[in-house]
């Protein structure tokens, strides 16, 4: 019997995260992270969802992203997760899952756990100690929401608008002041 589809609010931020299977590594070189990142920015606008953040981790990967329909995480999730995985066992000549099942998803329910997710998820490789300062680390679109740099073609840094516009300021200024 197939699983049920998972169904997400349309224009609800939600967190997710994807690790790798037993929490091994997927991403092996920094090749690895680019194709990653290409095939988000390839499959993103195919299934209608905005990203706001992300980070890749050696062993897992945290997205901030915003729906624009029931089933558009879940497709784009699957699709980028399964290229992903193809590409790693073929260029790596091996077999098997690389991810550990499907990915988690919190949903954001209010401006402080936004605020929270987005520091959470660009200050990942500072708290994992890989890094001093959240800008040393390649693969996170702190880059962009921070310092207002290029950098993924799709990211769409702000999600805040209506009663939270008046935060995006606060926002940067959180990501700045680490």
């Amino acid at each position: 019997m197939p699983r049920r589809a998972r169904m997400y609010i349309p224009g609800y931020a939600y967190h997710i995260v994807q690790r790798g299977n037993n929490r091994e590594a997927c991403f092996f070189e920094e090749e690895n992270y680019r194709v990653y990142i290409r095939y988000m920015d390839e499959v993103l606008p195919r299934y209608g969802s905005c990203l706001h953040a992300y980070c890749l981790m050696t062993n897992h990967v945290h997205l901030l992203i915003t729906p624009d329909c029931v089933d558009s995480i879940s497709n784009f999730m699957k699709v980028v997760c399964s290229r992903y995985a193809q590409y790693i066992n073929k260029k790596y000549a091996r077999t098997g899952t690389l991810w550990e099942g499907r990915h988690k998803a919190s949903a954001i329910d209010t401006e402080g756990y936004l605020l929270k997710c987005y520091r959470y998820i660009e200050l990942n490789p500072v708290a994992a100690h890989i890094v001093n300062r959240p800008e040393e680390y390649a693969w996170t679109s702190h880059h962009c929401n921070a310092w207002g740099r290029p950098g993924f073609a799709n990211l769409s840094p702000s999600i805040l608008s209506g009663s939270w516009s008046k935060s995006t300021t606060k926002m940067f200024e959180l990501s700045k002041a680490f």
